[in-house]
């Protein structure tokens, strides 16, 4: 014996409203077979409609049980339910229910977004046409609901009803916003289905004339069975349809494989926003602020750290510099290099001795007039050095050569120079074997050093020349550096009233006993009795092999001095050395602080985008309650409006992001443009810029989705 499609037993509704209790449904008792065309039929309010959707798996009862094929729906979970309504049942409403701004094809196809069989996009709409051509609708297949008429509509509605073959067909007064003549043909359209097809119908009215359609007429009246007859149509054979339950396995697989699942998820989520594209694009205009503004901000602040060690870069990397000790006469202290501790074989110790050590070089220094003809410069910098120096100082030239090693040991006359030294003397000319003279000692000028541009204190570093030290030293200065100035009168030297003599054409190489042992100055002799016993340099300067070998080379520096210059135990240093990669270090770590700040000040701005889209998102929910209510009804779970929500949430976040980006790397370019500000592409905060926006809409779109998808579908289906 073949069970009944519906079977109801002493089902029971009851609403509170408070504390009142308002009961619908009383120990209604009540089956349907398969192939039945059954009216139930009643006035307003006497539980018809609330007894339908008890049929449809849409509302639960208070009391009773409801069996569909043999199964207790009452057991069933709230996405058991859903999948059950999905394969089972289809329904047609009485307002129509059809999404606004959406074809007459795509409405049909709705529930097959739903279906536990995978749909391609071009079966689905095969079927879907198939129907509507069925309905007398193939030239409105892609009109929206707007454009059609209320019979047009229904039409509509029935064959998206029809579009997973359901079981039972419920209408619920599908004639009641139709003419006569539209309701006619809506009614024979449902004769035609019952009696072609074989599907069950439930037509929900309170229209004797509607009722008359029917095989079979069920009376209701205040929520109780009144009375059953047969209805004004003729007689039929029924057509028992085998009976299908839905199987756990099937409800755990969800809707196809993941790849099909995702994908209509996301031409679901994609119609949705479709239909109100200027709301979505405002939503998204938060993130695309906030995307823009972090890329911004990091390539400004990469660029200017990027400059940052550009301009540190050209004093040297790596550089250490070794000074000489510091002399002291009644507890005042006269500076650096007022003892003349450090040597030329001081410098090649350390180049022999330190294997943390990539170059060293000895440096002299002077400041005096360089003439050419008749034009006259006092440079920033004149040192005397080795070729070393320029590999210390990774300085290349423009033009011509350096000086060599053999020019050190000779003392050669000669220089190289840099490019304000060209610019103010040679005014155009080519400098290369040209004669200068310092100190009325001629240069001649083998090379042009490349353009270095100002250090980080804003001084001119092309402003130099460079000549072999041992040439400074003893054709130039003839000491170390005493006076601020040696161009000026020798009787200006300070300190001790005692001045150094000025060289003279007739005394280009000093006698070995004024420069090889050169008498100490009296503050010297005075306050730190140090005889003098090498020539004396002003200062070493030298490159480590790597930035994390340089503690290592000053550990070797220090020992490696302390042992030549005899200083034992806690005896204090007669030197000091110099790291640069702490001014490195603390210009990164501020310019690190201020990128850091101006990004959180940018991520602001997307957190502020990430709340406007969950106010958006949480306005559309309550906006689209009848649909969501639709799309339950039609076999959407919760997990399917959950994805939908959130889906939509993440694709605005993920194309404001996409916009963002290029609003971000259009900016930076218009600030390098205008402003001339230094920027550099970051892929890291475009790649951690667009992750962010997308999480944003995770985190921000979860609470509206998960609101959605906790909708109860009668209440939805009810909410104006």
């Amino acid at each position: 014996m073949l069970m009944a499609l519906i079977d109801l037993r002493d089902i029971s509704k009851t609403y509170h409203s408070g504390e009142l209790a308002v009961p619908v449904l009383q120990n209604v008792s009540l089956s349907i077979e398969h192939g039945e065309f059954v009216a139930l039929m009643g006035a307003s309010g006497s539980g018809k409609t609330t007894l339908m959707n008890i049929l449809g798996c849409l509302d639960r009862p208070s009391g009773g049980q409801h069996w569909l094929e043999g199964r207790e729906v009452g057991q069933l979970s709230v996405d058991e339910r859903a999948l059950l309504r999905m394969q089972r049942i289809g329904f047609v409403f009485q307002t129509f229910n059809l999404l606004a701004r959406t074809s007459a094809l795509e409405n049909v196809m709705l529930p097959l977004s739903y279906s536990a069989e995978h749909w391609s996009d071009a079966k689905a709409r095969q079927r879907a046409q198939a129907l509507l051509e069925r309905m007398s609708l193939a030239d409105r297949l892609h009109h929206e609901p707007a454009r059609l008429s209320g019979g047009q509509q229904q039409r509509v509605a029935i064959a998206r009803a029809l579009i997973n073959r359901p079981a039972l067909l419920l209408a619920d007064e599908p004639t009641g916003n139709l003419d006569s003549n539209t309701s006619d043909d809506v009614l024979q359209i449902f004769q035609r289905l019952n009696a072609e097809e074989g599907v069950t119908i439930l037509l929900v009215t309170h229209d004797a004339a509607v009722a008359r359609y029917a095989r079979r007429v069920i009376r209701i009246r205040d929520g109780r069975i009144e009375a059953e007859g047969p209805g004004a149509a003729s007689p039929k054979t029924q057509v028992v349809l085998a009976p299908t339950t839905v199987s756990p396995r099937e409800d755990q697989s969800g809707a196809g494989e993941p790849a099909g699942r995702f994908r209509g998820a996301l031409h679901t989520a994609l119609g949705g926003l479709r239909r109100n594209v200027l709301r979505a694009a405002l939503t998204t205009l938060g993130i695309v602020i906030g995307v823009s503004a972090v890329i911004a901000m990091m390539e400004l602040g990469r660029g200017s750290s990027s400059a940052i060690q550009r301009s540190i870069a050209s004093l040297g990397a790596n550089n250490l510099l070794v000074l000489p000790g510091t002399a002291a006469s009644g507890g005042v202290s006269f500076g650096a290099g007022t003892v003349l501790t450090l040597t030329p074989e001081d410098s090649e110790a350390i180049a022999s001795q330190s294997s943390a050590v990539r170059a060293v070089a000895p440096i002299v220094r002077a400041r005096t007039q360089v003439i050419y003809r008749d034009r006259n410069w006092v440079p920033i910098y004149i040192y005397g050095t080795t070729p070393a120096y320029l590999d210390i100082r990774e300085w290349g030239l423009a033009e011509g050569d350096s000086f060599t090693e053999r020019d050190v040991r000779n003392a050669s006359k000669v220089c190289v120079i840099g490019q304000r030294l060209v610019r103010e003397l040679f005014q155009g000319e080519s400098p290369l074997e040209q004669e200068i003279r310092v100190e009325n000692v001629s240069f001649k000028v083998i090379g042009v050093l490349s353009r270095k541009g100002a250090n980080m204190m804003g001084i001119d570093q092309d402003d130099v020349l460079l000549a072999p030290w041992t040439t400074i030293k003893f054709r130039v200065t003839g000491s170390s550096l005493a006076n601020p100035n040696q161009s000026a009168s020798a009787t200006a030297a300070s300190g001790s009233g005692t001045s150094q003599p000025a060289n003279t054409l007739s005394q280009l190489y000093p006698n070995v006993e004024s420069n090889l042992y050169p008498p100490p100055p009296t503050n010297q002799a005075t306050g730190t009795p140090l005889p003098v016993r090498f020539i004396n340099v002003d200062q070493i300067s030298v490159a480590a092999r790597s930035t994390g070998q340089i503690p290592a080379a000053i550990d070797q520096i220090t020992e490696i001095l302390r042992e030549r210059h005899r200083i034992h135990g806690d005896e204090p240093e007669d030197f000091s050395v110099r790291d640069m990669a702490e001014m490195t270090k603390a210009l990164s770590t501020t310019t690190d602080m201020v990128t850091k700040l101006l990004l959180a000040v940018a991520l602001i701005s997307l957190v502020v985008g990430g709340v406007g889209i969950m106010n958006i998102m949480l306005v559309s929910v309550t906006e689209r309650t009848r649909e969501i209510g639709l799309r339950m009804a039609v076999g959407a779970r919760r997990r399917n409006i959950l994805q939908q929500f959130l889906l939509e949430s993440v694709l605005l976040c993920f194309c404001g992001g996409i916009a963002g980006i290029l609003l971000g790397r259009g900016v930076s370019h218009l600030i390098t443009a205008v402003l001339q500000w230094p920027t550099e592409l970051s892929l890291d905060a475009i790649i951690a810029a667009f992750a962010v926006s997308v999480t944003v809409g995770i985190v921000f779109g979860y609470y509206p989705a998960w609101k959605a998808s906790r909708l109860d579908p009668i209440t939805a289906l009810r909410y104006e």
